[in-house]
């Protein structure tokens, strides 16, 4: 492990300080304050679980009556702590070429009154389990990746019954939405903050939604999302298509499939081979194709992508984007194993939304101390067995810019434990327990 000075701590403690001072005005007075900063600075400690209890033995409390009532009932906005949030991933990992990507995770509960619970599939224990669900974005660019946005998603037998939602904290004005509904009024929000990023991808839950797709010619944004192979393209399920198009290619034609790497893996690059072919319907200067990804082991079992990318863009340049899907897992992972973002002991919506909100500040100060210690290296590998079967899932991304082996193999400090040491100043003190287009509509309807 690398050698930890007092100035490497020191220089941790200065960069917690910016972010408390950051989110600092959202909390008006100086008592909720001091409660974030523990609640922070729990979420960041070495404890076995980020629960009531142990955050608050953390700050010295005797009980978890003052974290549960700082989650709770103080007055304070999630979501402009999420704005917060935004800026500083923004300034810490800020990159033009950026890919946006999108996801849900579940998380695994009792009982039936957490807001948005019930019997329903999950990745996380890839089958159904009572469970909520969330509905993220993440942040991937060159200098690493992080949470940024997150939704809980509300089935309908939740949203059609408004007395369990004012039970559980849910606010009158929200209404049923798909994930993929929720997936865009991210993307919305994070183009309307005017955050630096070229792409989006996501699973085919996201790829899926004509909507998504359409948003992002609109606003002449790239992006390579995974689809079914049922996914209709010029009337046709895309597996048909594709069969078509290969088949009808004069014999003098380049090959159709290029062995390409979508990122390092355990093992060393992950090869696939990987073909592409246009399509008509993308926004003007861009070009629409069909991605098809074969695994070496497995020919018969293709992944599909339908891309949206600006003209010229390289075939490696698809690849590299559609690895980078790969990254929100390592952010769940990470975020769960480090930060508890499944740790909580709220059931209510608003509660859901604040813990899982600092959760992410704190895994986003974690990838920004990564990036100053270790030269950008955002990537890393995930340590998770293999994901559930029915899920579409991308390999790892290969790093904006190559760097030499021993950067590349290096393993990470173990920042998490390194992080909570305090400043001088800035000691812990135990608290109180109260207290749209320029296509034409023949061209969209190409792909239905």
């Amino acid at each position: 492990m690398t050698r930890v000075t007092r100035a490497d701590a020191s220089r941790w403690a200065r960069s917690f300080d910016e972010v408390l001072e950051r989110i600092g005005g959202r909390f008006g007075r100086a008592e909720p304050r001091r409660r974030a900063e523990a609640y922070l600075r729990g979420l960041l400690a070495p404890v076995e679980r980020k629960n009531g209890w142990q955050l608050a033995e953390a700050a010295g409390d005797a009980t978890p009556d003052g974290v549960q009532e700082f989650l709770s009932r103080v007055h304070w906005d999630a979501d402009a702590v999420r704005d917060d949030l935004q800026g500083y991933v923004a300034e810490h990992l800020g990159d033009p070429n950026a890919v946006l990507v999108l996801d849900e995770t579940g998380f695994l509960k009792k009982g039936v009154k957490s807001a948005g619970v019930q019997r329903q599939y999950t990745g996380t224990a890839g089958r159904i389990e009572n469970a909520q669900v969330g509905v993220f974005l993440g942040y991937a660019g060159c200098h690493g990746h992080a949470l940024i946005d997150r939704a809980l998603y509300l089935p309908k037998s939740w949203t059609d019954d408004r007395a369990r939602c004012r039970a559980a904290r849910v606010p009158d004005d929200v209404t049923f939405a798909t994930k993929p509904a929720l997936g865009l009024a991210m993307l919305e929000r994070a183009r309307v903050a005017k955050l630096p990023f070229a792409w989006i991808a996501g699973d085919s839950v996201y790829g899926g939604d004509r909507a998504i797709r359409r948003w992002a010619e609109d606003h002449r944004i790239g992006y390579v999302l995974t689809v079914t192979s049922g996914q209709r393209l010029a009337m046709r399920p895309v597996a048909d298509w594709f069969a078509d198009q290969v088949e009808a290619r004069p014999e003098d034609a380049p090959p159709v499939w290029q062995r390409l790497s979508a990122g390092d893996g355990a093992k060393g690059p992950r090869l696939y081979d990987w073909a592409c072919v246009p399509y008509r319907g993308a926004a003007l200067g861009f070009q629409c194709a069909l991605l098809v990804r074969r695994s070496l082991a497995d020919p018969d079992e293709p992944t599909f992508y339908l891309t949206h990318a600006p003209m010229g863009t390289p075939l490696g340049d698809l690849v590299r984007i559609a690895g980078q899907r790969w990254t929100i897992e390592s952010n769940f992972e990470q975020a769960k194993g480090e930060v508890g973002l499944d740790q909580y002991e709220v059931r209510s919506f608003i509660g859901w939304h604040r813990h899982v909100t600092l959760a992410m500040l704190a895994h986003a100060y974690l990838a920004a101390l990564r990036r100053a210690a270790i030269g950008g290296r955002g990537h890393d590998r995930p340590r998770r067995g293999p994901a559930a079967p029915d899920r579409t899932r991308d390999p790892a991304p290969a790093g904006c810019h190559r760097r030499p082996a021993s950067v590349q193999t290096r393993r990470d400090p173990a920042l998490v434990r390194l992080a909570t040491t305090p400043s001088a100043t800035g000691q812990t003190r135990p608290l109180a327990t109260t207290d749209p287009t320029r296509q034409t509509t023949k061209q969209k309807a190409s792909v239905a």
